[in-house]
């Protein structure tokens, strides 16, 4: 489908992929599998590209980081690795303490995970944020503050509590289970926990509290977990196979991702990594709240396709 000189276009033409024959200069660019013309413009993260003579120009501003934790043990890192985690004990979420055990850091975001209906599944339940020195000896629920170097706000938007700081760290909260870790550029490669280390590399994500490079999630999330005395998670859940009664429904409520009202965002965000994650939890909550977990699984989605410009009006009277 590229724009290609060749038998179909007379001479000085190439073929747009379209059908039709174009000069150079309006030679369309491809992103996604879509085609976009000549002078087109999209959004990649917080960069806008321009279409140009079949090429895409970028703006090359550096952008935040966006790691997304939700429903039973989903993540999203900030270099954009996508992977299950299921295990019950509290981990590192995001941290600037890396390296040694003397390295100094200014932040580190806990998140407690507790089973959630009986198939095995967990969900992030509580978060425990630090901020400034670290000093195990005591702590808040939600916010622990130490010294005066870092000062935070905290306001409600919406569903969600909105927790900022003054060193460039903002955890957004449902105070369900979904929870979305934004980071300043300041902190690039300078990360490590569940979300990764933020290099702009995701093959590298899988890096673990002692420096090795895993390539098994379940490896890789039990070295970020708090206490050692918490069981190791030794194997994947599958819910949808404990519970298969579940699964025609799950897949009939969750295909809402892959339909017409998402279309918009399809080809900026890939939908089925999504739309997996939405089945498994629509399976896995068995024990009331199942409209919660679908709800937050669609929502995950929609946040990815806000991200990428792609605005989509989903919730109505009667989904979520």
């Amino acid at each position: 489908t590229e724009c290609v000189s060749g038998c179909v276009c007379p001479a000085g033409l190439f073929d747009d992929g379209r059908g039709g024959c174009v000069e150079q200069k309006d030679c369309p660019c491809i992103h996604n599998n879509e085609l976009y013309s000549s002078g087109d413009k999209i959004k990649v993260d917080c960069n806008t590209c321009t279409c140009q003579k079949g090429i895409w120009t970028c703006t090359e501003d550096v952008c935040y980081g966006s790691c997304t934790i939700y429903g039973s043990g989903h993540y999203n890192t900030f270099d954009g690795k996508f992977y299950d985690f299921d295990g019950t004990c509290e981990y590192v979420a995001a941290q600037d303490f890396c390296g040694d055990k003397n390295s100094s850091g200014s932040f580190s975001i806990i998140t407690e995970n507790v089973p959630c209906g009986t198939t095995g599944v967990t969900c992030s339940k509580a978060i425990k944020m630090f901020l400034g020195v670290s000093d195990d000896s005591q702590y808040i629920s939600v916010i622990k503050y130490v010294g005066d170097d870092v000062r935070y706000w905290n306001r409600t938007v919406g569903l969600y509590l909105v927790i900022e700081t003054s060193n460039g760290v903002m955890l957004i909260w449902d105070k369900k289970t979904s929870m979305f870790i934004k980071l300043s550029p300041d902190y690039k490669g300078k990360v490590c926990g569940l979300c990764g280390n933020f290099d702009d590399k995701a093959n590298n994500d899988f890096t673990t509290r002692s420096g090795l490079l895993e390539t098994n999630p379940l490896d890789f999330g039990n070295s970020w977990k708090q206490s050692p005395m918490c069981p190791d998670v030794t194997q994947e859940v599958k819910p949808c196979d404990l519970k298969p009664h579940r699964k025609s429904w799950a897949e009939k409520e969750c295909s809402i991702i892959q339909s017409e009202i998402f279309k918009i965002c399809h080809s900026k965000v890939d939908p089925l990594p999504f739309y997996e994650a939405c089945v498994h939890d629509a399976c896995s909550c068995d024990s009331g709240g199942d409209c919660e977990c679908f709800c937050s699984a669609v929502a995950a989605y929609a946040q990815e396709c806000i991200k990428a410009e792609a605005c989509v009006f989903w919730r109505t009277p009667d989904i979520c």
